[in-house]
């Protein structure tokens, strides 16, 4: 087992994997910008080095800082958390060349799903069902209008590097369709250097639902259940939950027995999230995020499993614990996610904490870098804190995080926690009928539809 893991993360996940690996008796190096000089999870690493200014760029996205800092502190292992370099496959590279074992998938796999064209490609092979579609890149207006000719409208375009919402755009018929295209394209260059989009048909009430895996490098694969993302806002999560509410066993069991096959032909390393669009009992597949999920602590919260000291196990070589035949999930767990913003316009809201005050009580997690005294600095993702409730039954789980929500203080910022509770309140998301189109409905006409 490592002796000593640099943690390439800020915020709350960079404390939520600390604890893990203090847990398991590793010593930690927290890296930070100029910024975080004084975050928690600087505070609560074993040591600390300081790797640029304030930019992600300049820091968090600094690859010969973070492998600098990795060399000069004698760490043997990189976690990336989520966002940033996670999902780079150039860093993941650059870490095994110069010795360093990195805490995640092989490169090639993180450069196979983060070619969302190429993945496509990859799952139908595999076995995995996918949207009707392009299957490829398009760069042409007539190109895109025969196919959606073929499949019909509406469709959607989205970035083959993309991620985040960022170069998505819907046609709903021919005449919004070249605008869509180009618009796409543009947006997918500015973001991610790479213009290349693709089409799919666009659902029209599905559900969001991802599966959780976690791969050894001795052939063993465990699902670890699914969550339900479908509460999304500009294609951003804002609350997930596991179960769904919308799945039976009869339509779970064999998407978990395919998925377990797909990662056994890719030799997949680690742990991973399949996702799929979810309507009228089909599952169709999306992409795959070759990473830790922000949402993991639900899973984890009905399995009793810690998937980040799994990764970490994974990593150093070692079998994984848990056979996905001993899994047996208990009981439902929902998660939001505190965002420094504005609960109505949505706009950031970077400050300093006054008073920070988390629920607690049976039941009730709460994943956060926050104190009082804090700094939320303007520089970076707007989530703060993840609040996560687990429950016997989804109405307990429900009632608990309403009670929970109540609970939570964080002040000298603003936060949406008032639309997490106006949420939560409304008849439709306690019944557990809801789409991806849902939360924009509410947004705009102050109800869900259906």
């Amino acid at each position: 087992m490592f002796k000593k893991v640099l943690i390439a993360n800020r915020g709350e996940i960079a404390v939520r994997i600390h604890r893990s690996c203090r847990e398991m008796g590793i010593a930690t190096v927290a890296v930070h910008s100029v910024a975080d000089e004084h975050a928690l999870h600087v505070k609560l690493a074993t040591e600390s080095v300081c790797i640029g200014n304030n930019p992600p760029r300049e820091s968090y996205l600094n690859i010969p800082a973070i492998l600098s800092a990795a060399e000069i502190t004698n760490a043997e292992a990189i976690h990336p958390g989520y966002g940033f370099l996670a999902e780079n496959a150039k860093f993941a590279e650059i870490t095994e060349k110069l010795g360093f074992t990195f805490i995640g998938p092989t490169p090639a796999h993180i450069r196979l799903m983060g070619d969302k064209i190429e993945a496509i490609r990859a799952v139908k092979e595999f076995g995995l069902p996918t949207i009707p579609g392009s299957g490829g890149a398009l760069s042409e207006a007539a190109e895109a209008a025969r196919i959606c000719a073929e499949i019909g409208f509406p469709v959607i375009i989205k970035a083959a590097a993309g991620g985040g919402g960022r170069g998505m755009k819907v046609a709903h018929d021919a005449t919004q369709l070249e605008h869509a295209l180009a618009m796409a394209q543009n947006e997918a260059q500015a973001a991610f250097g790479d213009n290349r989009v693709y089409i799919e048909k666009f659902l029209q009430t599905p559900r969001h639902i991802e599966v959780q895996v976690l791969c050894d490098t001795h052939g063993n694969v465990s699902i670890l259940g699914e969550r339900d993302c479908s509460l999304q806002r500009r294609h951003q999560k804002i609350i997930e939950e596991t179960p769904s509410a919308a799945l039976t066993d009869a339509e779970r069991e064999p998407l978990f027995t395919r998925v377990a096959e797909a990662c056994r032909n890719m030799g997949y390393r680690g742990a991973g999230t399949f996702e799929f669009l979810y309507e009228n009992g089909q599952f169709y597949f999306i992409e795959m995020n070759t990473r830790l999920q922000v949402e993991h602590p639900v899973t984890e919260m009905v399995t009793g499993i810690d998937i980040v000291s799994e990764q970490i196990r994974v990593a150093a070589g070692e079998k994984l614990r848990y056979a996905h035949e001993t899994i047996t999930p208990r009981g439902h767990s929902i998660e939001c996610r505190i965002n420094a913003e504005d609960p109505v316009t949505f706009t950031p809201s970077p400050g300093k904490i006054v008073e920070y005050v988390p629920p607690g009580g049976p039941g009730v997690r709460v994943d956060s870098g926050l104190f009082p005294g804090a700094i939320v600095p303007p520089y970076y993702d707007a989530t703060v804190a993840k609040l996560i409730v687990h429950g016997h039954t989804r109405a307990e789980c429900v009632a608990r995080l309403a009670r929970a929500l109540e609970e939570f203080v964080i002040t000298g910022i603003k936060t949406n926690i008032p639309l997490h509770q106006k949420l939560v309140a409304t008849k439709e998301f306690r019944a557990g009928t809801y789409t991806i189109h849902s939360l924009t409905h509410f947004l705009e006409t102050g109800r869900f539809s259906t």
